[in-house]
């Protein structure tokens, strides 16, 4: 074998492990979900192979499923705008600070050391009817009784901006810092004000950071079901519930395997999409 075969070979094998370990993993997995929502639950219980359309077809014309998709895009929609809301002008403080950054950073990865369930179930302590917030409003005498406030989608948007606040304090915050503070200053001594600096200088310098954060989320809040089933009532449920409760619950794997790729379909088209227009590097960067 020449050296030029070799060399061209070497890159491939030293990704050997790595692409065994993902074929493995997640395309070997992804292709039984393929062949599984192709067959048939019978009425025994008992799965059927064989290449069906039945749980595509009842996946893709039952209005109720088609409902609760539409929900679930809409919930994250809206936990997206709350976290770009609330999560940008964090980041800013981080990224101008003149402290310790590394400090704040610390600050804010701190959550990930805490398991996703313990944070989503510690709203139960604050706004349940024996929580915290309660307790305070009936010693304040705000109220007379406790007031409900768990069990519904306010909550469940509340716990996902929760959980999915950090991803986008730190997309934003890796954008923040490869803009360069002169151009704020120059802008400064052309005329502008620092607000007028900041909209036509740093925010769209800032946008790609933006939209992987926003992306990060959408996709992270569409796919949970944890949120949902702790804080969320029996009408709150999200499209990743109805995948838990038809493999989990029901055992009818082939519907299941059928829903989730339907989930997958359509956020992997969003990805698709953002890959397409602003390209997955930022997104690289925020999650390193």
């Amino acid at each position: 074998m020449s050296v030029e075969a070799r060399e061209r070979r070497q890159p491939w094998i030293l990704l050997t492990p790595a692409l065994s370990a993902v074929g493995l993993l997640l395309f070997v997995p992804l292709a039984f979900i393929v062949v599984y929502s192709f067959w048939l639950r019978t009425a025994t219980g008992a799965d059927q192979a064989g290449f069906y359309l039945d749980n595509w077809i009842e996946a893709l014309t039952d209005p109720f499923y088609r409902d609760i998709l539409l929900g679930t895009l809409r919930i994250a929609a809206i936990t997206t705008v709350a976290c770009a809301v609330l999560g940008y002008p964090a980041a800013y403080f981080i990224a101008r600070s003149k402290g310790n950054k590394a400090l704040l950073l610390l600050l804010l990865m701190l959550p990930f050391w805490i398991s996703y369930i313990i944070r989503t179930m510690s709203w139960i302590n604050i706004l349940g009817v024996s929580g915290a917030v309660n307790w305070l409003l009936l010693n304040l005498g705000i109220v007379s009784e406790p007031v409900q406030m768990l069990y519904n989608e306010p909550t469940v948007i509340l716990g996902l901006v929760h959980f999915l606040l950090p991803f986008m304090v730190l997309n934003v915050y890796v954008a923040l810092e490869g803009v360069d503070v002169s151009l704020e200053d120059a802008a400064c001594s052309l005329g502008s004000t620092r607000w007028q600096a900041f909209r036509e200088v740093t925010l769209p310098l800032s946008l790609p950071g933006l939209a992987a954060g926003g992306l990060l989320c959408f996709v992270l809040s569409a796919g949970t079901y944890i949120t949902p089933l702790v804080l969320g009532g029996p009408t709150d449920a999200m499209f990743a519930n109805l995948v838990f409760e038809a493999i989990i619950t029901q055992l009818n794997w082939p519907l299941g395997s059928a829903l989730s790729l339907m989930l997958l379909a359509v956020l992997g088209t969003l990805v698709l999409i953002y890959n397409h227009y602003l390209g997955m590097a930022q997104l690289m960067k925020g999650l390193g």
